[in-house]
């Protein structure tokens, strides 16, 4: 007897071999004819294994028909030929186990559809049905050919602070950290004395690893992080997260020119590994839920990107005579509308704007000699807008403590980032690149909270 996953059985089983497959019941339908049609799912694969039980078996009534669906079975049969169209095999049962029943009555997930805002509800449930098990599945597979992008290229994978005493990006949207019994100071009515905290000062959860990634970067030549990133953002749209996980390279000697190279050579990558990958999962979403998830996947993962100034888009936008809803001018940051309509109207593919204006820019992005624009870069792709935004980093000692000053920013508060423009500093770029961003565009979902096991959004810390 092999004991194996169901995607084993279904891809390489052995006509006639004994096999034992643990599961969940998706569904259970009793035949006249004195025999059940159970299909089981153990999550290895979108398809079910379709198990054939005889009324004859021992525990038929006992354990078979209480076999309803959610509940998971260990079942022990021999691999046939399946006269049944639209599958190749099943399992003719010998043996049936019931490991773990269900109460038909009470159970939320039946054999139907439901919303996507219901699931959301039972996140700890939502896994088991096709859309979210294809999911995890796709995120996983995603994750994996990050690392070995990374990892095949010479890039060393570094761990950055999950707590820290910077805001990276400068916009103070961030989730404050502390020991201290706030109820306590509250009671008081006494202002809160963060040099009697743990740390001695104010501190929060990241929103970047990049600072820190920069400083190895600076020793090592070429490094990556990935892991969560939080920003106590108070919005409810379908684009936020307050709890989100980013891949974040920084490459030394490296400028703007290599940096999009980097880029571009991570998405081809990622979008070719997924396509060969999970397969069955795409085909999925491309009849559920966007029918050009496969074909937009694939222009973007062979096809050309055009590389354009900000300067160049906002001419673009401007001439083109479509009443967007945010207004366009040269100044103004770049909408998703704006983004979108770029990527879907006027160029048909991905697109990488860069040089935009210094002041809807970060401090730390390398100043152009016009003194107006920065070495920054977003890459856009069609139904989703900006997936990576990223910039030569500011060098430059004098210039960067300049920009700090202007943007409002104390440089001793980043002492040791100047730190690493005082000594040995090298030309330097890197990018960030929202994993959940990236799985809402392969799946094709438009909410960014189902592509995440458990959202962390406003009033939600449900599970």
């Amino acid at each position: 007897m092999v004991r194996a996953r169901v995607l084993e059985i279904l891809n390489g089983g052995q006509i006639g071999e004994r096999y034992e497959v643990m599961g969940w019941v998706r569904s259970r339908r009793d035949s006249k004819a004195g025999f059940s049609f159970i299909d089981l799912n153990d999550g290895s694969c979108l398809s079910n294994l379709q198990i054939i039980a005889d009324k004859e078996l021992p525990e038929y009534e006992d354990q078979v028909l209480r076999a309803y669906t959610g509940s998971s079975l260990r079942v022990v049969g021999v691999l046939n030929e399946s006269p049944a169209r639209g599958q190749a095999v099943e399992l003719k049962a010998e043996r049936v186990e019931l490991i773990g029943p269900v109460d038909p009555a009470s159970y939320p997930l039946q054999k139907k559809r439901h919303s996507f805002e219901f699931l959301r509800t039972i996140a700890h449930l939502r896994p088991r049905t096709n859309t979210f098990g294809a999911v995890a599945r796709v995120r996983n597979a995603v994750s994996y050919g990050i690392h070995k992008f990374f990892q095949d290229r010479g890039f060393v994978y570094i761990h950055t602070p999950i707590i820290t005493g910077s805001d990276c990006e400068g916009a103070g949207e961030l989730f404050h950290v502390t020991s201290l019994d706030l109820e306590e100071v509250a009671r008081k009515g006494e202002e809160i004395d963060f040099s009697q905290d743990l740390f001695g000062r104010p501190a929060n959860l990241t929103v970047s690893g990049q600072m820190e990634a920069e400083a190895y970067a600076l020793a090592l030549g070429k490094v990556y992080t990935f892991g969560p990133t939080f920003r106590a953002e108070n919005s409810n749209t379908s684009r936020h997260l307050a709890e989100f996980w980013m891949i974040e390279p920084e490459m030394a000697f490296c400028d703007l020119k290599g940096n999009i190279e980097v880029a571009r050579g991570l998405l081809r990558f990622i979008f070719n590994w997924v396509l060969e990958r999970c397969e069955e999962d795409l085909k999925f979403f491309n009849r559920f839920i966007d029918q050009t998830v496969v074909s937009t996947l694939e222009l973007v993962a062979n096809g050309d990107y055009e590389v354009i100034t900000y300067t160049r888009a906002v001419e673009l936008l401007s001439e083109s005579g479509k009443k967007f809803e945010f207004h366009v001018g040269w100044g103004l940051d770049l909408r998703s509308e704006h983004e979108r309509y770029l990527c879907e109207e006027v160029f048909n593919k991905p697109i990488i704007i860069i040089d935009y204006p210094k002041d809807i820019k970060p401090f730390y992005m390398k100043l152009n000699d016009d003194e107006k624009t920065v070495r920054a870069m977003d890459v856009l792709v069609p139904r989703v807008g900006e997936i990576i935004g990223g910039s030569e980093r500011e060098d430059r000692y004098e210039v960067l403590e300049r920009r700090m000053r202007e943007t409002g920013i104390n440089p001793e508060d980043y002492w040791w980032y100047l730190d690493l423009r005082r000594y040995g500093s090298a030309p330097h770029s890197g990018f960030g690149l929202g994993l959940e961003r990236l799985i809402q565009f392969i799946t094709g979902l438009s909410n960014i909270r189902d592509v995440i096991p458990f959202p962390r959004t406003p009033g939600n810390l449900e599970f």
